[in-house]
């Protein structure tokens, strides 16, 4: 069975970006979300295998991607996310490894890189 991924962009062209470059490596694209709020939902509905998520996002309801983060983590103390974080982010990037984040990229990302950290996450 392939592995679900649930892509969390607040951009359309990057969710795409993402999902062009995992689906060539065999990977399922089982949805995608445009918040953190709606992130949130999904990981509940869905149950991905693994998730990408942006840190900056518009907040919904009080909602970005490191409060997203966390509350998959409270859902979920094993789920496996992967961060996008943009240049310069550095501050953000610790705050969400400490949040529960098992890995993270950062844009402008290579596609390798979004391959290579989501097997890293699911242990391969």
């Amino acid at each position: 069975m392939a592995v679900r991924i649930l892509i969390v962009d607040d951009a359309k062209f990057t969710r795409e970006v993402i999902s062009e470059i995992l689906k060539k490596k065999g990977y399922k694209i089982c949805g995608e979300a445009e918040n953190g709020k709606e992130a949130i939902e999904k990981y509940k509905q869905l149950k991905p295998d693994a998730v990408t998520l942006d840190i900056i996002m518009p907040k919904i309801d009080g909602i970005d991607g490191i409060d997203a983060l966390k509350e998959i983590i409270k859902i979920d103390p094993r789920a496996k996310v992967v961060m996008v974080t943009a240049l310069g982010q550095k501050t953000l990037e610790l705050e969400s490894i400490k949040a529960g984040a098992k890995e993270y990229i950062t844009k402008p990302y290579q596609p390798l890189q979004v391959v290579e950290a989501v097997k890293r996450v699911l242990g391969g």
